[in-house]
């Protein structure tokens, strides 16, 4: 369902969260017995409780100052700023709108309804303010409101999203009783704050979507060469990628329909077949722009099989290393890819053409390794990484940090062979891994140009020097770190070894011949 059609319903949930409120108000401001006599019953127990166990008082204390007005402040505004420095502008305005809207509508509210703090002989805190409604309930639902929508747009896996809304409904919870069992709020202190809360983060999405603009509303449009009404569009899925296919399918359309195309086809990818028939029945139909939507597998293998073709290939993200599409600045927010794959601009890249021992010809786009890189991959868990995502690499790598040395010889242009030895080597059409890792910072992916990286740390912890060196762009060269650049690279080894291409492995073996093809493929990037 598209952001426009879910504005009603929360505007009629945030009508409900304010009307109950309201009832609420009203009946504290006038002071309803029955409303009052539940206050008191429903408060007695608990403080007498934090009152017997000085270490659950310690506890409800220090949650309190850690949920209270400054901690929130800065936590939004910390996250704000990450907002915005990661391109998501309208996201960070809509943290600071609900946050500071809440603080100063909590505020008003408090001052008009004048209500009292709850008055005990011996009380376990004290504080000077007004009692209706609870800063604390309505900030934490604020925040975890906040934080529920962000995991929304920005995390991918239904697993990590409902571990994050089932916490963000414990600490809600907590907060509320925190509020109840020192003594500080009334029970219906605490639900007006729910409310209030709830009220304004559903007002704030109805009124004022935080997901990017179309680049089609916010860029003047780039001449078309196909009129609008016959423009087509190939999506090419891999399905297990995405939680659910058909509200993306939703997506998809609703937005390909907004950017003038007159219609969608669908493909699925399958285990025999990662994307190479699906492109090719694409290309054959006479589709004028293809989105590839899936990991690094299913992107390479609709782009081998469109390059020449003059097609541009929308790149969708959706798997776990991503580095095509990090490498090109594409946003890993699905939302925001699809908008780039639709309305970016075409932009011509390398692609770099491998054969070897043990092997058949293929290409890649990102990268290929040999050795360490490629026992990496080879050492991932595959259900660790359905859970864990971009840390299942991370683990593989620290129980692959010693992988033996081997013996290399490389060619560079039909140049004579070097010898060398190396725990990794990589031939590079981009520069950056994961997490910005500028491993090749000079390399580009559209200059006709292989870059050559061979790391030799000797010693288990010679990759602590040798990751700083990487890091800050060093570009001293020597038998820790060795590059070279080229058009076509040979490498050879003494024993077979472990390889990969773009995050895939191949048969281990002896010999890499890498050619880059300047030029050879049509990609969607930013405009």
């Amino acid at each position: 369902m598209t952001e426009a059609a879910l504005r009603p319903r929360r505007l009629g949930w945030s009508a409900l969260c304010f009307v109950l409120f309201a009832v609420l108000a009203v009946l504290v401001k006038t002071e309803w017995s029955p409303l009052l006599d539940l206050d008191a019953e429903l408060a007695s127990w608990p403080e007498a409780v934090t009152r017997a166990h000085e270490g659950l008082y310690h506890f409800w204390r220090y949650l309190g100052i850690a949920t209270s007005t400054l901690p929130e402040a800065v936590a939004t505004g910390v996250v704000a700023i990450a907002l915005e420095a990661k391109g998501h502008r309208r996201a960070a305005i809509w943290t600071i709108g609900v946050m500071a809207s809440l603080g100063l509508v909590t505020a008003l509210i408090k001052q008009v309804v004048g209500r009292e703090r709850p008055v005990w002989d011996d009380p376990l805190a004290v504080l000077t303010s007004y009692s209706f409604p609870s800063g604390h309930s309505a900030g934490i639902v604020g925040a975890m409101g906040v934080a529920v929508v962000l995991a929304r747009m920005l995390v991918r896996r239904r697993g990590v999203r409902r571990l994050g809304l089932g916490l963000a409904v414990v600490l809600v919870v907590l907060v509320g009783a925190d509020r109840i069992f020192l003594g500080l709020h009334n029970f219906s202190d605490v639900i007006a704050g729910y409310l209030l809360g709830g009220g304004l983060v559903l007002l704030w999405l109805a009124l004022y979507d935080p997901t990017p603009r179309s680049i089609a509303l916010v860029n003047t449009p780039l001449p078309d060469a196909v009129p609008t009404q016959r423009k087509k569009l190939a999506v090419i899925l891999n399905p297990i990628k995405i939680d659910d296919a058909e509200q993306f399918r939703v997506l998809v359309e609703a937005l390909a329909t907004a950017s003038g195309f007159a219609s969608v086809v669908w493909w699925e990818t399958t285990i025999e077949d990662t994307g190479y028939g699906m492109a090719h029945e694409a290309a054959t139909s006479g589709c004028d722009v293809v989105l590839a939507i899936g990991g690094d597998g299913t992107i390479r293998a609709v782009c081998e099989e469109l390059a020449g073709t003059g097609i541009p290939v929308g790149i969708v993200p959706a798997g776990t290393g991503n580095l095509l599409a990090r490498n090109l600045g594409i946003p890993l927010y699905l939302r925001s890819a699809v908008d780039v794959a639709l309305n970016g601009q075409d932009r011509a890249i390398d692609m770099v053409e491998v054969s070897g021992d043990k092997m058949e010809d293929a290409t890649f786009l990102v990268m290929a390794g040999l050795g360490f890189d490629a026992a990496i991959m080879e050492g991932v868990n595959e259900s660790i990484k359905a859970k864990v995502g971009w840390l299942a690499y991370v683990w593989s790598g620290l129980k692959s940090l010693m992988f033996p040395a081997i013996r290399v010889e490389v060619s560079v242009d039909g140049g004579p062979f070097t010898r060398h030895r190396a725990r990794t080597l990589v031939i590079g059409n981009v520069g950056f891994l994961q997490a910005g890792m500028p491993l090749i910072p000079d390399a580009a992916i559209d200059d006709g140009k292989l870059d050559v990286v061979l790391l030799y740390p000797r010693r288990f912890l010679s990759w602590v020097p040798l990751a700083v060196r990487v890091l800050t762009k060093n570009k001293r060269t020597d038998e820790t770190i060795t590059r070279m650049t080229g058009r076509e690279v040979v490498v050879r080894t003494s024993v077979d070894a472990p390889r990969q291409l773009d995050g895939d492995l191949i048969p281990s073996g002896r010999e890499l011949r890498a050619t880059c093809v300047h030029g050879r493929l049509l990609v969607r990037v930013p405009r």
